[in-house]
């Protein structure tokens, strides 16, 4: 296992941008709430700050999956282009 990993044949990015997708979760929603409460506590014009932050609160872990995913596309992409190589490499 240690050798896959000095080998670059492990990725560990994958696991790394799931936790980044928690954390984007979760500061979108907090961003969103104090959006929210800004809007609610502003005497005048408040209610499109309000709208912003019931946008953030449901768009932003949208938009953090939607990234996400494509980063790990590419690693999909990697491991599925790497199998298909030693596939090739021991017909030989």
């Amino acid at each position: 296992m240690l050798r896959e990993f000095f080998l670059f044949n492990k990725m560990i990015t994958p696991t790394i941008i799931k936790v980044l997708f928690w954390i984007g979760v979760v500061g979108s929603v907090i961003v969103g709430i104090m959006q929210f409460i800004t809007g609610l506590v502003t005497p005048y014009g408040g209610g499109f700050v309000v709208f912003v932050g019931l946008l953030t609160i449901v768009l932003g872990p949208l938009f953090a999956r939607v990234y996400c995913e494509l980063l790990i596309l590419f690693f999909k992409m990697h491991e599925t282009m790497q199998e298909m190589n030693e596939k090739i490499n021991t017909n030989d």
